[in-house]
């Protein structure tokens, strides 16, 4: 396995992990309330749209090389 294939894992992990803890941040802020709890759903909505772009970009940057 190559070190892009490598990366491309990872990016697509934090993207998995940062939607999954937004949507838990929303489910506490519904549930309980609190500033803090919105703004780490939000703050989770841009890093994963964030490291969406970013790997899209990263798959565009490194097509055809070493497969």
């Amino acid at each position: 396995m190559s070190l892009k294939y490598i990366h491309v894992v990872f990016i697509a992990a934090a993207t998995a992990l940062s939607v999954v803890f937004g949507t838990w941040c929303w489910a506490q802020w519904e549930t309980a309330g609190g500033m803090g709890m919105l703004l780490g759903a939000g703050g989770s909505a841009a890093a994963a749209v964030g490291l969406l772009a970013y790997g899209r970009w990263f798959l565009v940057k490194t097509r055809g090389m070493g497969e």
